[in-house]
């Protein structure tokens, strides 16, 4: 799957998992997400797409297959650890706690940090406050005050402040306006601009085969089809609903 010659900073192997001993939610999954390139997925509810986030993440351990990472597989590591190793999660509900500030929560992840982590994002934390001015005005503000998009905004303005190598997201314009999205979008490709390997699961199909440089159809657990932008032109609609067994 992919340019074989382009080592895979994510690479998921044959993985099989589910939330009962014998019920499988995940079938035999392969798929990879390579540096500063996002790999889209796409899917009907209840396909399964979150909860390969929640596999990847250690929320749920594999039956079988392997998750692997720079090379390594990391199906042993704590969820809480996966940022030491340059992993980070945006996910679809939110994250934040709401009676903090921004500011606050954005700096979360510096507890228990080495010092000179904790002060280079510091100085990174000046950068967030350009990249998001509204952030900025609203810092010291509770984050449960602040509108869905402003709360995204310091999702993804958390995660920039972390710098991970490869960023999970998980359904990030959802219950958003058109504008507010679009925004979302612009967030995403700037991370992979940024060398951020990008596992992204939208409900905007359109708009996620537009901006992916792979995609990957989700079925009942099972990968159906995996192309490039340019293997799904054409009739968008009718080819994904082709390959999500559906008969329109």
């Amino acid at each position: 799957m992919g340019d074989t010659q382009t080592p895979a900073l994510l690479e998921l192997s044959n993985v099989t998992a589910g939330y009962a001993q014998d019920i499988d939610v995940l079938r035999d999954i392969s798929l990879r997400v390579e540096v500063g390139r996002i790999t889209g997925l796409i899917g009907l509810n209840g396909a399964g797409k979150s909860t390969i986030i929640k596999t990847i993440c250690g929320f749920l351990p594999p039956k079988s297959g392997m998750i692997s990472y720079a090379g390594k597989d990391i199906s042993g590591i704590e969820p809480h650890r996966l940022i030491d190793h340059g992993i980070c999660c945006i996910p679809q509900e939110s994250s934040l706690f709401p009676y903090l500030s921004v500011q606050d929560n954005l700096l979360l992840p510096l507890l228990g940090r080495p010092k000179q982590f904790a002060k280079e994002m510091r100085t990174r934390l000046h950068e967030v406050f350009e990249l998001f001015p509204v952030l900025n005005q609203k810092r010291l503000q509770p984050a449960g005050s602040l509108s869905g998009g402003q709360q995204k905004q310091v999702e993804f303005a958390k995660a920039w402040l972390q710098q991970p190598k490869l960023c999970l997201i998980d359904e990030p314009s959802i219950g958003l306006s058109p504008k507010v999205s679009e925004e979302v979008f612009v967030w995403i490709e700037k991370f992979a601009k940024a060398q951020m390997g990008i596992l992204l699961i939208d409900h905007n199909v359109r708009r996620v085969v537009r901006m992916s440089d792979r995609i990957c159809v989700l079925s009942l657990g099972k990968i159906t089809a995996d192309g490039t932008p340019a293997d799904f032109q054409g009739d968008l609609h009718q080819q994904v609903q082709q390959w999500l067994g559906l008969n329109f």
